[in-house]
């Protein structure tokens, strides 16, 4: 279930995906807290200078090998403003990260891009349920879906 803890940090994934966009970027945005609530780590896409691999749901992955333990990334939680891609997703497993949130699912954002005529990514969209069974996955929040769905068409140039 989705509170006003989880609302005010997945807000948060959101503004940084905006970030990501008002610099150049797509507009993807990524928190990482601890089972106290700190936020840990927040980072957002960094794909534009040509390296694909530059998700902020990557970059926590790897942060979170080198700075926590075991236990302290399974009960922790990453926020996000779009559900994580396949290879996000098989980072996230393998760190052992716990609980994911996302404002909107990968099949919105296919569904957003075949509206748009935008071609598909390189990779199919899965949901993280397919790459990680047992993820404990909570999205789409109505509330915020439709602000990513506003950022992805001002990326794609559809607004």
């Amino acid at each position: 279930m989705v509170d006003d803890t989880d609302l005010r940090h997945l807000g948060r994934a959101v503004e940084l995906a905006a970030r990501a966009l008002e610099s150049g970027d797509e507009p993807f945005g990524s928190v990482l807290v601890g089972a106290d609530g700190a936020v840990l780590f927040e980072d957002h896409n960094h794909v534009a200078g040509g390296d694909r691999t530059q998700h902020p749901e990557f970059a926590i992955a790897r942060w979170s090998t080198t700075r926590m333990t075991i236990a302290e990334r399974a009960a922790a939680t990453v926020y996000t403003s779009g559900e994580h891609c396949p290879m996000c997703s098989a980072a996230h497993g393998w760190a052992g990260l716990g609980r994911i949130v996302y404002a909107s699912s990968s099949a919105q954002l296919v569904s957003w891009l075949e509206e748009w005529g935008v071609p598909p990514a390189p990779v199919r969209a899965l949901p993280v349920g397919e790459i990680v069974p047992g993820a404990v996955v909570e999205g789409p929040v109505d509330s915020l879906s439709e602000e990513v769905r506003g950022l992805q068409a001002r990326f794609h140039g559809r607004s």
